[in-house]
């Protein structure tokens, strides 16, 4: 049996921390007839949230994967969702959804408008072309401004958002919306909850509000459709409601316009209403345009079509460990048709995969299903070696898409087993928990011997730890946060570097004059090594070109001042000689890392540290206490601006300063004013402080 993609539609929720994600889909999961009980994130009883971290804490860890159907105008609808978390140190999860993604439902909260994560979910959700409705929610509470919330998302997103309702009554007395489209009123009946609702007329003293946002809709979505813009000046009350929908459809797609609806999932207002209009609005797989991969063999264009019949390409965006059925890869499939029990193939390590079953997801249940089609979004089992952003394809049509870029992490601990005897355990552990998350690295620090676990946030670090305790059983101890720091060369040198060596048989030559030094990145440059090959004449022959520029590139992580990495410099080689015999590979790269180690010590090398921007919500009272408190901790100091009452404070700090922050803001405010950090950028150290923290390294080693 064939599916209509037409009714399919993959979604995800996405917004600021507490804004009400995990709320609406459970009420979602309540209205379409998963969940026969309404799961409360402030009980513990979320569905969405089944780690047991999650549950703790009441906020969103892992972005979690459901399908429910959704009756829509005689139509039934098949819905993929997916809830991702807002906290900061949880990006990569949203950043990975976003990917396979045709739609989302982008949460505010009517009191707080446009918070820090808001933005840079949206510039995410703008960077993979991912079309928008806007959900206004906790419009029951004091303080909601549904208007006030569309003019933030116009000004500070810079989109063009559009309500499609308005609200009737505020704050306690939100007791239903005006719909813009078709005109007329609906209330929620208090008896049942919200769970039902009555058409009522157009309240009198709101006709004059309704007319003039009514006018501002209209005027929207005229621009995409010609005969909307004739009747428009003629007539306004002569378009129908199909026809504004028609359009608004395709401005919601083409990304011109973000539809603005509103409600309290908490109170089950609004929800189904947002639902349909998801369904009416957002776009199916078939509204994406085709998707442009390359094939591996000869790097040309490959061209996928949301079509059963073409051959099966998908990407893998996650990969989780379940207790019951082992290791799960969640794919969203583009085109094509996978069987459990067949195989694909994986275009990284260039090998076949067998699929043993496939899963539609719900939570962190299965329901296992005969087979995954075009356009949808489920989860494999029984594969050897799949990774988050493989493309998995058919043998005979090879294709890679584009796979998802990461970003650095920025802060680390030193961490060791309580227990000598759980060594390989922790070593297992750590594999699992970094297969699951890209941002989370390992590394040996090679004079200490300790293991350094690195993440993207204190609370993303502490929360793999407890992870460790709970599922893998494993106690350990961990040393104080280190920051991720970076160096880079800030002026240009030229050397010549001979390397030969005289053993009994075959000796080792290599000579090489470079020229060492930073590199300009113009917008759009990838970071690495700008190698320049100006050798004439083949004083140097070109098979030993490679091995040069391979030996700097293998450099670079091991940098001058203290062995931190450098993230990009430019190398111009221009003369050299070599001998017949003795001159190999390994002689030139060998050449290339001496040559780095004397020569990049000579080009002022600088030591960075990563910057955070900070954003603190604080009550007027305290505001003086906040920026002294910044200030202190070296931070520069971007601006002010009030937010419903309150101060919003926003500084660039530097990382190293912000050890334990939230905590100490806590004590300072009695409880009362709350912090968002963002990664920033890089910048110098000021040249006391480097040499202090290189002071440090050098102790720590010399102690071992």
């Amino acid at each position: 049996m064939s599916r209509d993609l037409k009714y399919t539609r993959n979604i995800g929720i996405a917004a600021h921390i507490d804004a009400g994600k995990t709320t609406t889909t459970e009420r979602i999961l309540y209205y379409a007839g998963v969940n026969h009980k309404i799961g409360e994130v402030h009980e513990g009883a979320a569905t969405m949230d089944w780690m047991a971290q999650e549950q703790e804490r009441g906020i969103t860890i892992t972005s979690a994967a459901t399908t429910v159907f959704w009756n829509y105008r005689e139509n039934k609808y098949n819905v993929n969702i997916i809830d991702t978390p807002g906290h900061v140190d949880f990006t990569v999860e949203v950043n990975r959804s976003l990917r396979v993604l045709d739609g989302l439902v982008f949460l505010f909260s009517a009191v707080d408008g446009v918070e820090p994560q808001s933005e840079t979910n949206w510039r995410l959700a703008d960077n993979y072309k991912v079309a928008r409705i806007g959900f206004v929610n906790k419009m029951d509470r004091a303080g909601s401004d549904f208007l006030g919330v569309c003019k933030q998302v116009k000004e500070k997103l810079g989109s063009n958002a559009v309500a499609l309702q308005l609200p009737i009554g505020s704050e306690d007395n939100f007791r239903g919306v005006v719909d813009l489209v078709n005109n007329r009123g609906i209330v929620w009946n208090e008896h049942d909850k919200g769970m039902t609702y009555e058409v009522v007329p157009i309240p009198e003293e709101m006709k004059d509000e309704v007319n003039e946002y009514r006018e501002k809709l209209l005027e929207a979505v005229a621009d995409f459709d010609e005969t909307l813009m004739e009747k428009f000046f003629e007539n306004p009350d002569s378009i129908s409601e199909a026809e504004i929908l028609t359009a608004l459809r395709k401005a919601t797609i083409a990304m011109k316009v973000v539809p603005m609806v509103c409600g309290s999932s908490f109170k089950n207002k609004g929800v189904q209403t947002m639902l349909d209009y998801v369904m009416e609005l957002l776009p199916s797989p078939l509204d994406k345009d085709n998707i442009i991969g390359t094939n591996p063999d000869n790097d040309q264009e490959v061209v996928i079509r949301p079509d059963e019949k073409e051959p099966f390409a998908a990407l893998a965006f996650k990969i989780a460990t379940d207790p019951f059925v082992g290791r799960l890869c969640f794919v969203r499939a583009y085109s094509g048709v996978l069987e459990s029990g067949s195989y694909v193939y994986n275009t990284r390590s260039e090998s076949k995969e067998r699929i043993s079953r496939v899963f539609q997801m719900h939570a962190n249940k299965q329901n296992q299903i005969e087979r995954l089609v075009a356009g949808d979004i489920g989860a494999v089992v029984g594969f050897k070696d799949i990774k988050t952003g493989d493309t998995l394809c058919d043998e005979k049509r090879k294709v890679v898409l584009e796979s998802m870029v990461f970003p650095e992490p920025v802060i680390g601990y030193a961490i060791e087993p309580k227990k000598q005897a759980d060594v390989d355990k922790l070593g297992m552990a750590i594999a699992k928990l970094v297969e699951e998350d890209p941002t989370l690295r390992v590394n040996t620090d090679q004079e200490t011997g300790q293991t350094i676990l690195r993440g993207m946030g204190e609370l993303h670090l502490e929360i793999i730890i407890d992870r460790l305790k709970r599922e893998f059983k494993v106690e350990i101890n961990q040393g104080a946060p280190q920051v991720a720091y970076k160096e880079a060369l800030t002026k240009s040198v030229e050397h010549k570097e001979v390397y030969k060596k005289q053993t009994g048989g075959r000796g080792k030559f290599a000579d090489i004059v470079f020229e060492i030094g930073p590199r300009e990145l113009k917008e759009g440059d990838k970071e690495g090594l700008e190698f320049v090959n100006d050798i004439v004449g083949g004083v140097i022959p070109r098979e030993f070109i490679q091995p040069v520029q391979k030996g700097f590139e293998s450099a670079m992580s091991n940098g001058p001042l203290a062995g931190y990495p450098i993230d990009s410099m430019r190398v111009r080689l221009f003369h050299g000689s070599y001998h017949d015999v003795d001159s190999d590979s390994l002689s030139f790269e060998l050449a290339a890392r001496l040559g780095f180690k004397e020569a990049a010590a000579k080009c002022a090398p600088q030591l960075l540290e990563p910057i955070m921007s900070v954003e603190v919500l604080s009550p007027d009272e305290y505001t003086g206490s906040v920026t002294g408190d910044l200030n202190r901790r070296r931070g520069v100091m971007k601006g002010m601006d009030s937010r419903g009452g309150a101060q919003v404070i926003k500084a660039d700090v530097p990382l190293k300063e912000l050890f334990g922050y939230i905590t100490d803001l806590r004590t300072l405010t009695s409880g009362r004013a709350s912090a968002t950090l963002t990664f920033s950028h890089y910048a110098a150290v000021p040249k006391n402080l480097a040499d202090k923290v290189i002071e440090e390294l050098k102790g720590a080693a010399l102690a071992k």
